[in-house]
């Protein structure tokens, strides 16, 4: 299958196809005249690598968990679970410095909006010296 069929069937965009080869998300094949080649399993391989991504997971963590796939879907080995929850563990902490952060904008914006100083009102970040 050659990348514009691949594409196509797909939904993906061709500089996103060879972005992944790039990350070693994917691999082609070239022909005599150069042109990329992919194998069969290539549409199933892209739709694992975009529920991945839309899981949050980064390029870096996906090409270390594609080969721990079984199966045509995205059915994990077992001893891949200690790595995904430390994704997991990840996404919730930067949830929770997004969540100060926006109480922290939030409280300035309220004490701007009021006139009054915001200085106290807000509390520092974590690791932030005030």
């Amino acid at each position: 299958m050659k990348i514009g069929e691949l594409a196509r069937e797909t939904g993906v965009s061709v500089r996103l196809l060879r972005y992944y080869e790039e990350q070693e998300l994917l691999t082609s094949e070239r022909t005599s005249g150069g042109h990329r080649t992919y194998a069969a399993d290539a549409p199933a391989m892209v739709g694992r690598i975009r529920v991945l991504l839309a899981a949050g997971l980064t390029s870096r963590a996906i090409r270390d968990l594609l080969p721990c796939i079984e199966g045509p879907g995205v059915d994990f080995d077992p001893c891949v679970i200690g790595h995904l929850r430390n994704e997991l563990d990840g996404i919730d902490a930067r949830i929770t410095g997004l969540q100060d952060a926006r109480s922290s904008l939030a409280g300035i914006l309220a004490a701007t909006e009021r006139g009054t100083s915001a200085v106290g009102s807000v509390a520092a970040p974590v690791g932030v010296a005030g």
